[in-house]
């Protein structure tokens, strides 16, 4: 019976992409970061091609590591693609001083990219990146310190600004805010030398050099009412790539973060099949970059993310 399934899978992979092998999935590796020479774990998946292909870098949420599967759809898709995949620790959970945005994770990312480079043939001009909530909190913040990797970012529901999100989880008695302080050295205010780490280790410092960055911000509306980041940290950074015409104004984003709503005067008819029962309900676009408020909360759209990515290197030489 194994067999004939087995025969029969080859068969629909022939048939449909022969780029599959039936069972095709990341393994685990150790590779060498150049931030401590330390050997970090990931899950990795390298397509034995002759010519160049695509890298996706997906990174795993707030209290995850590299073994998280919360973007196992975007995996098989880059399996399907015939495109390479690595999902890194970068020092695991958002928990203590040497994750959650150190050095250490910004240099374990670089080098996750070179290793697949080395173990892989891949094109360096279409690198992607995405990560999720805490993910999407890191690729944010590895736009703006090495916009050169990246031929596009997709953020999901991130947070842009620590010292913000302590005093909202405190508030709404989510013991992030008691991670943050254990990555920081203290709660905000506590010293200069706190505060510093707060900014340095915050999206928010270093989003000015993403401008140019193909950049996709995603956030469900609701987030921050039945998920834990207000959409004023996905708002924010875009305001920080965006051209000043194009910032949201204060006002307009707090209506926003209070009423879960779109403003009367940013209410636009949205259409985007991707996005499915989770249709946009605000997008506005700056230059390379775009920020869209979907119906829903804390959450990932995996069709979306693959369409926008889909859409970003198809678009890639214009």
């Amino acid at each position: 019976m194994k067999i004939a399934s087995l025969l029969l899978c080859l068969l629909l992979v022939s048939v449909t992409n022969p780029q599959i092998v039936c069972g095709q999935k990341a393994s685990e590796i150790r590779y060498l970061s150049s931030a401590d020479k330390t050997e970090q774990p990931a899950m990795f998946y390298s397509p034995d091609s002759e010519s160049a292909v695509p890298l996706v870098v997906a990174l795993h949420s707030w209290s995850g590591d590299y073994k998280q599967r919360l973007h196992q759809e975007i995996e098989a898709w880059c399996i399907e693609q015939g495109w390479a995949y690595i999902h890194p620790n970068f020092r695991g959970p958002n928990l203590r001083p040497e994750a959650t945005g150190s050095e250490l994770v910004v240099q374990d990312i670089v080098s996750a990219v070179e290793h697949a480079q080395r173990a892989a043939n891949i094109d360096p001009s279409a690198v992607y990146l995405i990560g999720t909530s805490g993910g999407g909190y890191t690729s944010l913040l590895m736009a703006g310190r090495h916009p050169e990797i990246w031929a596009g970012v997709s953020a999901w529901v991130p947070i842009s600004d620590l010292t913000a999100w302590y005093h909202e989880c405190k508030l709404a008695k989510r013991n992030y805010f008691n991670n943050i302080a254990a990555s920081c050295g203290g709660a905000p205010g506590t010293s200069p030398e706190v505060d510093e780490e707060y900014r340095k280790r915050s999206p928010l410092t270093y989003l000015a050099n993403a401008k140019g960055v193909r950049l996709s911000i995603n956030a469900g509306i609701r987030d921050g009412h039945v998920g834990s980041v207000p959409v004023s940290h996905s708002l924010l950074a875009f305001n920080e790539v965006a051209d000043a015409a194009d910032r949201l104004s204060e006002e307009q984003i707090r209506e926003f973060v209070q009423t879960a709503k779109v403003p009367a005067d940013l209410q636009r008819a949205i259409s985007d099949p991707s996005f499915g029962e989770k249709q946009p309900l605000f997008r506005r676009t700056s230059g390379s970059a775009t920020v869209t408020l979907f119906d829903g909360g804390h959450e990932l759209v995996d069709n979306a993310a693959i369409a926008w990515i889909k859409q970003t290197h198809a678009a890639k030489g214009d």
